[in-house]
């Protein structure tokens, strides 16, 4: 019998990977998508939770930090978003082809300034990846303004360029070569680590951690090749898979909201209704 089941498991879950869909975003939690999802994604392209909520004692600031997200409270402990991170990565690692990579776009909070370094770290030591780069993304503006009489106000984030360490030497970027030695050695173009672009599309009630989609297709004309598929583990509104439209490229999304998943839908059909509105 017991063995019987198995089969029966590994029967559904292939069933399940054969029928899994792209350019689509499934409404639910992103570990329940990839366990589903076969190794087709060339890029994973994502803002994750910086859990990062205050917990001082102004309540205003404490309840308009804390509800960014219209159902998800970001406010594990170190230790919790630390594992949750190691079982994230292993999924990556699981759903990205070979010499893929992950662009991990985070940042830190004035009360937690440490959690983001024991991340990387925590990645460096426990999954199958490595940081290859890091880029710095400098925003339009900084609101909220920093108070505090020691802290600076964060203009940047990051995004990591998570690569597998047997892959640090082959993963895929668009450098284009500018020239070649005697030798047959080529050279490549200069890419720097460092992107300007606005914070997000425009402010929403449901999402108030968005990122751009200049932000988000300047990335992707880095590292992702033409028809790749892209996949978004926090859809959120959709900016991720709107850019994959513009540059015609495929994606995939997880998103916990359903109001998020029905803003994005909206979005991504007045996208592809009307190519040239924006």
């Amino acid at each position: 019998h017991k063995c019987l089941i198995e089969i029966l498991k590994k029967k559904k879950k292939k069933e399940a990977m054969e029928n899994f869909k792209i350019n689509t975003i499934y409404n639910e939690d992103c570990f329940e998508t990839m366990k589903q999802m076969p190794k087709i994604i060339d890029v994973v392209l994502t803002s994750p939770p910086y859990n990062t909520a205050r917990t001082g004692t102004n309540q205003r600031a404490f309840d308009n930090y804390e509800n960014r997200y219209d159902i998800h409270l970001d406010n594990k402990t170190d230790e919790e978003y630390l594992d949750w991170s190691v079982q994230l990565f292993n999924l990556y690692d699981k759903v990205l082809k070979p010499n893929g990579c992950v662009l991990y776009n985070i940042s830190y909070s004035s009360e937690n300034t440490d959690l983001i370094w024991k991340f990387v770290a925590k990645i460096i030591a426990e999954t199958a990846f490595t940081t290859a780069d890091t880029i710095v993304w400098k925003k339009n503006c900084a609101i909220p303004n920093n108070v505090s009489p020691n802290k600076l106000t964060r203009i940047c984030e990051f995004v990591f360029v998570f690569a597998r360490k047997a892959e640090l030497g082959t993963f895929l970027m668009n450098k284009e070569i500018s020239g070649q030695s005697k030798t047959g050695q080529n050279y490549y173009e200069n890419l720097f680590n460092f992107i300007e672009a606005p914070n997000n599309d425009g402010s929403n009630d449901l999402n108030k951690a968005t990122f751009s989609s200049e932000f988000a297709r300047k990335l992707l004309k880095m590292y992702a090749q033409p028809n790749a598929t892209i996949y978004d583990s926090f859809m959120g509104t959709g900016t991720t898979a709107e850019s994959c439209i513009i540059e015609k490229m495929n994606f995939v999304g997880s998103e916990l909201s359903k109001a998020q998943c029905e803003y994005a839908s909206k979005r991504l059909n007045i996208r592809i209704s009307q190519p040239t509105l924006f």
